[in-house]
């Protein structure tokens, strides 16, 4: 297990150093010393592509995350942050922002992070609300809830786009498709802030995630506070998944495959699975957003393009899997 992580780690690692050399636009290693960007290359190299691989890593990071923690909390293997609206509840604060761009030139990008950060906090309030009226309260309750959540969402985002004006709509449309291409130093550091701070809470529950596998009612025999635990992995997931949002644009099916992969690698204790999660997660984002600035190239696709076209048939034999296993 040891050397299966020792490996992956020593991939991620070349993966992200090998990816800003990866583009439209050949760079030699002397690059690499013109770390002010004072020539063409330089600049491509320092204020272009190196943020632009580190915020696919860490948005990587933090939606494996996110849907590791997710699948051990509702024992089921479809779910992702995306199930229960929590990236669509982020789309919608970061669209109302987008929308009124008056504001949106004021504060900047404070003001998608906290736009994203509200939308998602509010899809889990909505959820865990309709949960705890019901009597029976079980995890079947907030799935559906949270699917329901995501269609009135999109139906939320699909309003505000009809009603902006031509160019409002096409930022919506192209936001709307998970992109990496607004990606800067500055938006690095807000979004690492998010990822890392909901990194934390979700970490700290590693021992709670192993006991919720087995089901809630074991692990409140073993002195887990089901409804606080609940509630502090809903709140560290909206953190991160809000400040992902917030930068890319919601991109798809990464925490749903990330975890799943490194599942197989290193087992289900979440102590070891958390971290190395994280790691594939954002190895596998930092490739998927270099073939989709590669692929076509002079033309850039979104990101989020590649994530649901590997995404959609590793869903499919999820479902066969399962399926399969009953």
């Amino acid at each position: 297990m040891k050397t299966r992580f020792a490996l992956l780690l020593v991939m991620s690692v070349g993966v992200v150093l090998l990816a800003p050399f990866v583009g439209m636009v050949d760079l030699t290693w002397e690059a690499l010393t013109d770390i002010w960007g004072n020539e063409p290359e330089g600049m491509i190299l320092w204020r272009l592509r190196v943020p632009r691989v580190l915020v696919a890593f860490v948005a990587g990071m933090g939606l494996a995350l996110g849907g590791a923690a997710f699948q051990a909390l509702f024992r089921n293997p479809l779910a992702t942050p995306y199930t229960l609206g929590v990236a669509s509840g982020a789309a919608l604060g970061v669209a109302v922002a987008t929308r009124f761009s008056v504001a949106l030139a004021m504060l900047g990008g404070a003001l998608l992070s906290v736009s994203a950060l509200a939308g998602a906090l509010a899809a889990v309030g909505v959820v865990w609300v309709v949960a705890r009226i019901r009597p029976d309260f079980s995890t079947t309750v907030l799935l559906l809830a949270g699917v329901a959540m995501t269609f009135f969402f999109s139906s939320l985002i699909l309003f505000l786009q009809y009603t902006a004006t031509l160019g409002d709509s096409f930022r919506l449309v192209r936001w709307l498709m998970g992109g990496l291409g607004a990606a800067r130093w500055e938006s690095l550091g807000a979004m690492t802030l998010f990822v890392v701070v909901g990194g934390v809470v979700v970490a700290r529950k590693a021992r709670d995630l192993d006991l919720f596998m087995v089901g809630s009612e074991i692990a409140a025999s073993r002195g887990v506070d089901v409804s606080r635990t609940q509630r502090d992995l809903f709140l560290g997931t909206s953190l991160m998944v809000g400040g992902v949002v917030a930068t890319c644009g919601p991109i798809g099916f990464v925490g749903m495959m990330a975890p799943h992969i490194a599942r197989l690698l290193v087992g289900s204790g979440h102590r070891v699975l958390l971290p190395v999660s994280a790691v594939f997660g954002g190895a596998f984002l930092v490739i998927c957003d270099t073939l989709a600035r590669s692929v076509i190239a002079p033309v850039e696709l979104p990101v989020g393009v590649i994530t649901a076209f590997l995404g959609g048939p590793f869903f499919l034999w999820l479902l066969v899997r399962r399926t399969e296993g009953r």
